[in-house]
C-alpha cells in the first residue's frame, strides 16, 4: 500500500525518499510492520507536512490552493486533537497516572480557590458593602481591641462626622420568642432603623425597618433573617404578618432578609434599637461610660478610610476634652476605623492564606511529575518524531502536536478536578465557617470554573512546552542503537532537576503538615483545668420579662438544683454564667485592692462569674486554698469572692491572696476573698486563663444560666431528664446548647484538626507523587545504563555494589532537594507563625522529622526500581552494546 501512495507521487520524492521511508518503517517498528500501518505513518507525515487532513490525493494536491490560513490552522487542530486523542487512549496507563495527578492538584487549588475567592477576594454582597467600615474604640493602655461605643457617643459620631454619611450601631441579645408551636429562644440582633439602608440590603420578602419603627411608642416589629426562616418555619411565605410575643410585647413580622454573611453575629431576627428593653434603660442610654454596642459607618461619596479615621480621632479629641472623666488618660482611649470587608474576614485569612500556599505547592509538584512522565513518554516517542521530522515536520509542528495533547490532559483533567472539588465543598465551607460567616457564600460559579479552566490551560501549556525538543538534522544517525545518548543525559539531568524541585517542595509541605500537627498535639495535651468526664452541660437562658429580677432568678436557680440533685445518677448539679472553652466576650469588670497605692496607669481588670457552692467540684476544679462557697454566701453576710489562680499571681505576688479586699469600681461593699481555685481555660485552650474573679450565685445572679450537672446516666438520659425538669417548671423555658463538657472540648480542637487534615493530606499526597517521580528516574536511569551495568557486571562487580551505586544517586537528588527545601519550610513556618500553638514556627524537631520521613520515601523510591539491576544479563547486554 505504501509502495501504491508512493507511485501517486512525483518521481522526483520517490526516487528521494521511498527506500528510505520504508527502511525507517522496518527500523522504528520492526520486521512485522504491516502495510496499513506504513501507509498511515506516511498519511500522516504528510499531512503535517502540507497542513491538510485529505481524504483522497486529488483532495489533497488541491486544497491548499483553495484553503484560507485559518481554515488550514484549524484542520491542523482538529487533525492533532484527533491524533492526541487516539494516542492517549492507547496509551492507557500514562493516560491514566496524568489524568490522576492532575485531578489531585487541579481539584485542590479549584476547592481552596472556591473558598479564598468567596471570602477573601469578592465585594461583600451589600450594595454599599466597599463603603462600610467598623468603627473601633480600641483602650491602649488597657490593651483592650475594642470597648465598643455607648448610646450617647453613638449620638455625637453621627451627627459630628463629616467623612461619614451613616452610623448606624448593633449589639446582639438572646430573646425567648413565643407563640410558635413551643418556646424558642432567639439570637437578637438590635439595630438602628437605617441599619439595613446604610448596608444597602434589600429583604427578600416585606421590608426592612424605617424611621417610624425606632421612636418611643413605636409598634414592636421583627425581620427574619434567611437562615431562620428556612430553619423554624421552611420558607412558609405566610409567616408574613403573624405576631410573637417577645419581652412582654407583641411583635409582628414585616420582613425576611435575603441570604447573607452576617457580621458581627449570627442571629435569627432584627428589631429595632428603640424596643430593646437593655438598649433603652437609664443605665445603659443615659451613661456614657456604659458602652458596648458594635458600631458601623458608611463613607461619603468620595472618601477615604484614611479621611474616616481622620474624622473620627478629631471627634474623639474633642468628646476626651470634653468629659474628660468618660476617658480617662490612663486607659488610652482612641477611636479609629477598619475596613468593614478586613474586619469580617480578619480570622479566616491566616489560615485561608497557608492553604492557599499549600495547594500552590501542590500543584508545583503535579506539574513537575507530569513532566517528569511527559518526557519519558517522550523518549519513547523519539523514533516517532524523528520520522516526523524526515518527512518535514519543523521543531515548532511538532511542538504544536505535544501542546494539543498536553492541553487534552489538562482540559480532561481540569473537569475531573472541578468534579472533585464539588464533592469536598460543603466540608470546606463547613471548615471556613469556623472563622467567617461568609462561608455562606462558597460556590462553584463562573469565577471558579473559569479559574479551573484558566488553570487547566496554563498547566497543559506550561506541559507541552516544558520537554525539550531535540533537533533532527541526521535522520539515519538519530535512529542507529545507541545514538542521542547526549540527548538522553540532557532529559535525565532534566528529569533530575524536577524531582529535586518536587523534594523540596514536598519537604515545604511536610514542615507546614509538621507543625500544624505538633500544635494539635500539644493542644489535645492542655490541661483545660476541669475534668470532662460525664459531665453535661445546658444553657438556660431566663426571661427577662417574667423572671429578671435578683430574686426570680435565684428562686429559679436554687428549684432547678434541688430537682435536679435528687435525681438518680445525679452526683452533683451547679450553675454558673459560662461554659468553659467559649468564644464570648468576657463579662470585665474595673476594681481596686484595699490598702494598694493610687497609680496613674489603667485599673486592675478581672473577667466576672457567678457560681453556686457546688460549681468547683461539679467542673472538676480543684480548690488551692481557702473554702468554695456556701449556701450561707448572701444577704445580708458580708460579701466574698474565689478568685483563680492567675488572679492571685498577678495582683498579689508573692502574697497569700485569701482574707485580701477588693471593691468593684462602681459598687459600695469591699468583697473580702476566701478561696483560690485552679485556671480554667475559659476562651480556648491556645489562649492563656484570664484573671477570674467568682461571685456566689445568691449575690451575683445571671439572666443567661449555663446549668453543669455531673452524673453516672448516660448523657442522652441525662438530656431528657434536664428538659423534662425544666419543662415542669416552666413549659415556657427553652434550654438549648446541650452538650458535655467532652463535647465542648473536641469543638474547641475542630478548627485546628481540619487545618492538620488539610494540610497533612495535602503533604502525603506530595510525598507519594514525588516518590513516583524518584522511582520513576531511577527506572529510566537503569534502562539506559543497561548497558554500562553489563559491562561492570562482566568486569566482576557485585550487583550489591551497583545496586548501591544508583540509589546513592538517586538519594543524592532527595538531599540536594532537602537542602533547597529547609528555605520553603523557612517560608511556609513563617506564614504559619500565628497558627501554632506551644512550639516555634522553625522547630527543629519538626524540620528533622520532616526530613528523614522524606529521605525515608526517597530511599524507598531509589531502592525499588534499581533492584532491576539484578535482572541484566552481562551477556545479553555486551551483545547489545
Amino acid at each position: 500500500m505504501l509502495r501504491l501512495f508512493l507511485r501517486a507521487y512525483p518521481k522526483r520524492f520517490r526516487e528521494r525518499h521511498a527506500e528510505d521511508l520504508l527502511r525507517l518503517c522496518r527500523d522504528v517498528y520492526g520486521v512485522g510492520f504491516s502495510p496499513r500501518a506504513a501507509a498511515d505513518l506516511f498519511w500522516n507525515g504528510m499531512k503535517e507536512r502540507l497542513g491538510a487532513a485529505p481524504r483522497d490525493f486529488g483532495e489533497w494536491l488541491e486544497r491548499p490552493a483553495r484553503q484560507g490560513r485559518g481554515e488550514r490552522a484549524l484542520a491542523t487542530l482538529l487533525h492533532d486533537a484527533r491524533y492526541g486523542i487516539r494516542a492517549l487512549i492507547a496509551s492507557r496507563g500514562f493516560t491514566a497516572a496524568i489524568l490522576l495527578t492532575l485531578t489531585l492538584g487541579i481539584g485542590a487549588n479549584t476547592a481552596i480557590f472556591s473558598v479564598i475567592d468567596a471570602v477573601l477576594l469578592r465585594p461583600l454582597p451589600y450594595a454599599h458593602g466597599h463603603r462600610m467600615v467598623h468603627l473601633l474604640q480600641p483602650l491602649q493602655r488597657g490593651r483592650v481591641e475594642n470597648a465598643g461605643f455607648s448610646p450617647l457617643e453613638v449620638k455625637d459620631y453621627r451627627e459630628q462626622t463629616r467623612a461619614l454619611d451613616a452610623v448606624v450601631e448593633y449589639h446582639q441579645m438572646q430573646f425567648t420568642l413565643l407563640g410558635g408551636a413551643e418556646a424558642q429562644r432567639v439570637s437578637t440582633a438590635v439595630v438602628s432603623a437605617n441599619f439595613f439602608d446604610a448596608f444597602g440590603v434589600r429583604p427578600l420578602l416585606g421590608r426592612t425597618f424605617v424611621a417610624d419603627d425606632d421612636v418611643q411608642g413605636a409598634a414592636p416589629v421583627l425581620v427574619l433573617t434567611y437562615e431562620y426562616w428556612q430553619r423554624a418555619y421552611r420558607g412558609d411565605p405566610e409567616v408574613m404578618g403573624k405576631t410573637f410575643t417577645m419581652n412582654d410585647k407583641v411583635d409582628q413580622v414585616v420582613g425576611v432578609l435575603a441570604p447573607m454573611p452576617q457580621y458581627p453575629g449570627v442571629n435569627d431576627v432584627f428589631m429595632p434599637s428603640v424596643a430593646c428593653p437593655f438598649r433603652n434603660g437609664p443605665r445603659w442610654s443615659q451613661t456614657r461610660t456604659a458602652r458596648g454596642l458594635t458600631v458601623f459607618g458608611r463613607l461619603r461619596s468620595g472618601a477615604t478610610l484614611a479621611t474616616a479615621q481622620k474624622d473620627l480621632a478629631q471627634i474623639a479629641e474633642r468628646l476626651h476634652t470634653a468629659y474628660p472623666d468618660a476617658y480617662p488618660k490612663s486607659e488610652g482611649f482612641l477611636t479609629t476605623a477598619a475596613s468593614l470587608r478586613d474586619e469580617l474576614t480578619r480570622g479566616a485569612r491566616p489560615t485561608l492564606i497557608v492553604l492557599l500556599a499549600t495547594t500552590l505547592f501542590l500543584l508545583v509538584i503535579v506539574c513537575a511529575n507530569v513532566a517528569n512522565l511527559t518526557m519519558a513518554r517522550l523518549v519513547r516517542r523519539e523514533k516517532e518524531m524523528a520520522v516526523r521530522t524526515a518527512l518535514g515536520a519543523t521543531r515548532l509542528r511538532l511542538l504544536q502536536l505535544l501542546l494539543t495533547e498536553n492541553l487534552i490532559l489538562a482540559i480532561a483533567g481540569g473537569v475531573l478536578g472541578v468534579l472533585v472539588a464539588s464533592w469536598g465543598l460543603d466540608a470546606l465551607a463547613a471548615f471556613a465557617a469556623r472563622f467567617t460567616t461568609r462561608a455562606s457564600e462558597i460556590r462553584l460559579d463562573g469565577r471558579v470554573l473559569l479559574f479551573a479552566l484558566g488553570l487547566s490551560l496554563f498547566t497543559g501549556t506550561l506541559l507541552g512546552c516544558l520537554p525539550a525538543l531535540p533537533a533532527r538534522a541526521n535522520l539515519a544517525a538519530d535512529l542507529k542503537e545507541g545514538a542521542g545518548a547526549t540527548a538522553h543525559r540532557a532529559r535525565l539531568r532534566a528529569r533530575s532537576a524536577l524531582i529535586v524541585s518536587q523534594v523540596a517542595v514536598s519537604f515545604a509541605l511536610l514542615i507546614g503538615a509538621g507543625l500544624m500537627l505538633r500544635s494539635l498535639l500539644n493542644l489535645q495535651s492542655v490541661d483545660a483545668g476541669f475534668d470532662v468526664e460525664n459531665v453535661l452541660t445546658a444553657r438556660v437562658d431566663l426571661n427577662w420579662s417574667r423572671s429578671g429580677r435578683p430574686e426570680q432568678i435565684r428562686t429559679f436557680g436554687d428549684g432547678l438544683l434541688d430537682r435536679i440533685r435528687v435525681e438518680p445518677g445525679v452526683i452533683s448539679a451547679a450553675l454558673t454564667g459560662s461554659v468553659p472553652l467559649n468564644d464570648t466576650n468576657p463579662f470585665g469588670v474595673e476594681f481596686q485592692i484595699e490598702g494598694a497605692p493610687p497609680s496613674d496607669g489603667p485599673r486592675p481588670r478581672a473577667d466576672l462569674e457567678t457560681a453556686t457552692p457546688d460549681l468547683f467540684q461539679t467542673m472538676g476544679v480543684p480548690l488551692l486554698a481557702g473554702r468554695a462557697f456556701t449556701a450561707m454566701d448572701r444577704d445580708p453576710a458580708p460579701p466574698v469572692a474565689i478568685v483563680n489562680q492567675s488572679f492571685a499571681r498577678h495582683f498579689f505576688p508573692g502574697e497569700d491572696a485569701l482574707g485580701k479586699r477588693i471593691k468593684v469600681v462602681g459598687a459600695t461593699n469591699w468583697v473580702q476573698i476566701v478561696g483560690v481555685v485552679a485556671d480554667v481555660k475559659q476562651h480556648g485552650l491556645e489562649r492563656e486563663p484570664g484573671n477570674e474573679l467568682y461571685a456566689p450565685f445568691a449575690i451575683q445572679p445571671f439572666l443567661d444560666l449555663r446549668l453543669i450537672v455531673r452524673s453516672r446516666a448516660p448523657a442522652a438520659d441525662v438530656e431528657r431528664m434536664v428538659r423534662g425538669t425544666i419543662k415542669e417548671m416552666d413549659p415556657q423555658q427553652p434550654v438549648t446548647e446541650v452538650r458535655t463538657l467532652a463535647q465542648v472540648r473536641a469543638d474547641n480542637l475542630a478548627s485546628p484538626r481540619l487545618t492538620a487534615l488539610l494540610l497533612g493530606a495535602f503533604a502525603i499526597l506530595a510525598i507519594f507523587i514525588t516518590a513516583a517521580g524518584i522511582a520513576g528516574v531511577i527506572a529510566y536511569s537503569v534502562s539506559q545504563r543497561t548497558q554500562e551495568i553489563g559491562i561492570r557486571l562482566a568486569l566482576g562487580a557485585a550487583p550489591s555494589s551497583l545496586l548501591a551505586m544508583v540509589v546513592r544517586q538517586g538519594m543524592a537528588l532527595v538531599g540536594l532537594g532537602l537542602a533547597l527545601g529547609i528555605l520553603g519550610g523557612l517560608a511556609i513556618s513563617r506564614v504559619m507563625s500565628g497558627l501554632v500553638f506551644g512550639i516555634a514556627a522553625h522547630d527543629p524537631v519538626t524540620y528533622v522529622a520532616g526530613a528523614a520521613v522524606l529521605a525515608g520515601v526517597g530511599a524507598v523510591a531509589c531502592l525499588v526500581p534499581a533492584r532491576r539491576i539484578a535482572e541484566v544479563d552481562p551477556m545479553i547486554a555486551l551483545r547489545s552494546a
